[in-house]
């Protein structure tokens, strides 16, 4: 949600030409703003936010939602939890 000068809302196809034009400028990776959604809720859970806090910022009113589809587990994460099961096993 952007407000424009006047306080009011933005119209969602404004929002996309301004965030393709960053991305074609800086040759950046594709990403909507609907996107930066996900990515916030899944930067938030890696971050330690619980579940619930998670759930709870994200207007979620069922847990499945923000679980199933708005976090993302990252490559840095799969590796620190196998490292986890590793040092638990004591390898």
């Amino acid at each position: 949600m952007f407000p424009n000068e006047r306080n009011e809302w933005t119209q969602p196809s404004k929002t996309t030409r301004w965030l393709d034009y960053i991305l074609d400028k800086y040759n950046l990776n594709k990403i909507t703003t609907h996107g930066f959604r996900h990515t916030h809720c899944s930067m938030c859970f890696e971050s330690g936010m619980g579940m619930e806090e998670v759930q709870d910022r994200l207007g979620h009113k069922d847990i499945k939602t923000t679980m199933n589809i708005y976090v993302h587990i990252s490559k840095k994460r799969k590796k620190q939890g196998v490292h986890r099961v590793v040092e638990f096993m004591n390898y």
